[in-house]
């Protein structure tokens, strides 16, 4: 009863506050009106019945909801150290931003990371470095069957679509890309406006095929042709899966679905947009092969290639095993890390489903050299790609070139509030509520887009640099190195396993002899024999 005596309190005060202000003017009815407000609130909790703890606690129990919902901040800003948040850590922030604004972005007084704990790893520098060339290394792209080959950039935006990231983010993204002559990834939300103005585009194409899909929701080939015919679009992706949510299909909620991005996506204003787990366009890795083939006809031969988050080595060798029965390849393969993610997913995706980026590279890289094809397909990493040390770790695992997503929408100016799914991003990036994305200076935005990717790939030639490399192709695992222990560290020469092109066709190791055998053409479900 006592507790409830804190309404009863509150309004015998808010009484005897209207009394007094009756004879004595204004300024005792401004602090009746306010007692008699938490008043009020009081008993609204006390008769409310979805929280027990406001019915218990009455008015001072809005403390706890108060302090819930300011914890992200004060644990951000005020708690944690700078080498310890989550998802990106305050120094890997602070350096983006540093970059971003052109500002110098040296540290002083030696590294706070724990150089002696098991798991942390180093880059391996030369006694003889060498001076990084001039200009950025740039990754051919287009196998024997490409007719318009890309040069990619090191580091370029990953797929971030319109509905997820608002108009002035992407046009942002877009003009920073264009004059720091790296690509921009549509994502699957379709090939907007926002996406073509001027930067060369890969255009992401998901199971919803949003943009080119017929009114049942499958395959258009004819809007195909006509929106990947444009300039700008320099090569086509298809999207198997994600690394946030890997074999779940996307969720646009009804409130964001506007008339703009109906239109652009091809679907219904005001409705749920779903994108589907799995194609429709194929079901087995053979097809799957066979609809790149045929996307790659249906756009002039531009490249074409698929991204994936890797579940098991069995699906991975399925899709080679499709490649070398039916004479096709793609031209790239984007392997994205399980820790990678703007999209909103379900805690115990992000959490627990799908390989970290490390695994799954390595995997697709050995996978695609065992069968012979690793010359003719060039591999992207895309999961927490932020520094130049990321970019070279990234291609001494198997990768020839990086793509970011997180790290260009903090270029831009977001300050990791964990906010996107909710249409309330603080600074306009990860939202579609005009007055909110209105506070996005897109001049200013894309400026830092372009610094930010400048610095972190001159940071990126540097390195190697020092690590004596004078070409990417150099680069080889032994100059990666992990501890392992308080007193070892090993290579990653040494610490995994690295197939020899065609070992898988001529003589299978034991240690890829059960995901071989497991492996079907036209399966995506490994077959166990007995």
């Amino acid at each position: 009863m006592v507790r409830y005596g804190i309404v009863a309190a509150l309004a015998a005060a808010a009484a005897g506050l209207v009394a007094t202000a009756l004879l004595d003017g204004w300024v005792w009815w401004i602090a009746a009106v306010a007692v008699g407000a938490l008043a009020a609130v009081g008993i609204f909790d006390v008769t409310q019945r979805r929280h027990s703890v406001l019915r218990n606690y009455p008015v001072i129990g809005h403390i706890r909801y108060l302090l819930e919902a300011l914890r992200p901040e004060l644990q951000q800003y005020f708690i944690e150290r700078n080498f310890d948040g989550r998802p990106f850590d305050r120094d890997i922030r602070s350096l983006i931003y540093e970059r971003a604004k052109g500002t110098a972005a040296e540290l002083s007084y030696g590294t706070e990371r724990d150089v002696d704990e098991a798991g942390y790893e180093y880059l391996v520098h030369s006694t003889a470095p060498v001076e990084p060339p001039p200009h950025p290394y740039r990754v051919r792209i287009g196998g024997p069957d490409c007719a318009r080959p890309y040069d990619m950039a090191l580091l370029n935006v990953s797929s971030m679509s319109f509905g997820a990231l608002s108009a002035n983010a992407l046009k942002a993204l877009n003009a920073g890309a264009q004059r720091g002559g790296f690509a921009h990834d549509t994502g699957e939300g379709g090939l907007t406006p926002y996406h073509l103005g001027g930067a060369d585009v890969v255009w992401e194409i998901g199971s919803g095929y949003f943009g080119t899909r017929t009114a049942d929701g499958h395959f258009d080939p004819d809007q195909f042709a006509d929106k990947a015919a444009h300039d700008a679009v320099k090569c086509i992706s298809v999207k198997l899966s994600q690394g946030a949510k890997p074999g779940v299909g996307g969720v646009l909620p009804a409130s964001k679905v506007s008339k703009e991005i109906a239109e652009y996506r091809g679907v219904p204003v005001g409705e749920k947009c779903v994108s589907p787990a799995a194609h429709s366009a194929f079901s087995t890795p053979r097809e799957l092969v066979q609809f790149v083939g045929r996307l790659r006809e249906l756009c002039g031969g531009k490249p074409v290639g698929f991204k994936l988050c890797v579940g098991s080595r069995a699906d991975v060798l399925a899709i080679c095993k499709a490649m070398l029965a039916e004479g096709v390849t793609p031209d790239f393969i984007i392997v994205d890390g399980a820790e990678g993610g703007t999209a909103a997913a379900p805690l115990e995706y992000e959490d627990h489903v799908g390989l970290p980026l490390t695994d799954g590279l390595m995997t697709v890289h050995n996978a695609l050299v065992g069968t012979g094809l690793r010359e003719v397909i060039r591999i992207g990493a895309s999961g927490k790609v932020a520094a130049g040390n990321d970019i070279i770790k990234r291609l001494i695992q198997g990768a020839d070139y990086t793509n970011a997503a997180r790290a260009m929408m903090m270029a831009i100016g977001c300050i990791q509030s964990q906010r996107c799914h909710t249409n309330h991003c603080p600074v306009g990036v990860a939202t579609q509520d005009p007055r909110r994305a209105r506070a996005l200076d897109v001049d200013d935005k894309s400026a830092r887009v372009y610094r930010y990717q400048k610095a972190t790939v001159e940071q990126a030639m540097k390195i190697m640099g020092s690590m004596g490399i004078a070409d990417p192709a150099m680069l080889s695992p032994h100059l990666l190195r992990k501890k392992v222990s308080a007193t070892q560290q090993v290579s990653y020469a040494e610490l995994y396993e690295w197939l020899q092109p065609n070992e898988l066709i001529e003589q299978v190791p034991q240690s890829w002899a059960f995901d071989w055998a497991a492996a079907d053409a036209d399966s995506f479900r490994p077959i166990v024999r007995s």
